[in-house]
């Protein structure tokens, strides 16, 4: 049987991909982060089927919880929240999953940066603008960054840099960017993307931490900075120009 890792999406149910929601329907067994992953997802999942909250559990046991199924003779769908490439903990999940001899295999879903550029309204990879996008995160409670990840050596580029799970540290995020980004910079925040209780804050980087902050917004939350969020004056791209020959490949 088979462990499949599912992309849920960024909180909205129906931004499930239509292969996910297939493969959720279709086994007996799911697994899912209760904090994160929207409730109306699992009625998609058969009468009957086992669900498991991975909330409270630690690796070791949602590990045993997915090996117990296979062992049973059960397909898994192990649903995370966004998109399973990204910030998402399956990583180590696999590694013990490769070492039990338990196959599995990854569906896509829609990250949360790019429901906060839909929410934003935005391209985030603007013509002769900016063509960079870098996602990242700070080091605080959780794991530490690798050497060289840290934000001064990523603000150097001047890319869009978007930031997950630094809500709560917006001060520290714009005190380590200004030197790089300039105080004038576009900045959002978006919260809860996809869901009732969205919220969009627009600012420039001076000012983006004081909105946030009388916002309330503490999690669920990305940072944007970057150049091609305000963008107006650019060249039209290439793809649609009346200049490209289209009679070659």
């Amino acid at each position: 049987m088979t462990v499949y890792f599912i992309g849920a999406g960024p909180g909205a149910a129906d931004l499930i991909t239509v292969r996910g929601a297939r493969v959720l329907a279709a086994s007996p067994v799911c697994l899912y982060a209760g904090s994160l992953v929207p409730r109306e997802l699992l009625a998609e999942c058969p009468p009957g089927a086992r669900l498991v909250d991975t909330a409270r559990l630690d690796l070791d046991q949602i590990v045993a919880e997915l090996v117990r199924a296979h062992e049973e003779g059960h397909d898994v769908a192990r649903l995370h929240s966004g998109d399973p490439s990204v910030f998402s903990a399956v990583a180590e999940q696999m590694r013990r999953l490769d070492a039990a001899g338990v196959p599995y295999e990854v569906v896509p879903g829609v990250p949360a940066f790019a429901a906060a550029a839909a929410a934003l309204k935005r391209e985030l990879t603007v013509p002769t603008v900016g063509q960079t996008v870098i996602l990242t995160r700070i080091a605080q409670q959780a794991t530490a960054m690798p050497e060289g990840e840290d934000l001064a050596t990523l603000g150097r580029s001047g890319a869009l840099i978007v930031l997950h799970l630094a809500a709560r540290y917006v001060d520290r995020v714009v005190g380590e960017l200004l030197p790089y980004y300039g105080a004038d910079c576009p900045a959002a925040v978006v919260a809860y993307a996809s869901r009732p209780e969205e919220l969009v804050i627009r600012g420039t980087l001076d000012e983006i931490a004081g909105k946030v902050k009388e916002a309330g917004v503490l999690r669920t939350a990305v940072i944007m900075v970057g150049r091609t969020l305000a963008a107006e004056h650019f060249r039209d791209s290439h793809l649609y120009s009346p200049d490209r020959d289209r009679h070659t490949c």
